[in-house]
């Protein structure tokens, strides 16, 4: 099954001469079935084990959840098989399962779901304190 993902690739990239596509999906075959660890556009981190791709890069994870993590609190949320659009992978790479939650503490989906709404609204109350700060100091 890996060779003829491989063979997919490389007829779509004769097609494009596009040799740096051809090489960066014709890479991904050496991390087929290892888990990843991959980062969407929107921030969210996916896990799961990588079972199919193709000539687009576009991923399918089998066992995926969505790690979010707070300060140092983490939970995974499960999405079961999860289909990723290439275009909307920033990175990725094999998670080292000895060292990746050290220094986390799991916490249940529910804790972890109040913590980034907290976040989230620390974050807009610090924005809007200094946009209000900058406004003072344009008075200057």
């Amino acid at each position: 099954e890996g060779p003829r993902v491989v063979r997919l690739a490389l007829a779509s990239s004769t097609m494009t001469n596009d040799s740096w596509t051809l090489s960066a999906v014709a890479s991904l075959v050496e991390e087929l079935d290892k888990k990843l660890l991959v980062m969407l556009r929107d921030g969210s981190k996916i896990l799961g084990t990588l079972r199919s791709f193709d000539q687009f890069a576009n991923i399918v994870l089998q066992d995926a959840v969505e790690r979010i993590i707070v300060g140092s609190s983490y939970s995974d949320i499960p999405l079961g098989l999860y289909i990723v659009r290439g275009e909307n992978v920033v990175l990725m790479g094999e998670v080292d399962e000895a060292t990746e939650t050290q220094g986390l503490t799991m916490v249940d989906n529910d804790e972890i779901k109040r913590a980034r709404e907290a976040e989230k609204a620390a974050e807009k109350l610090k924005g809007e304190m200094l946009s209000r700060m900058d406004f003072l100091q344009d008075l200057e």
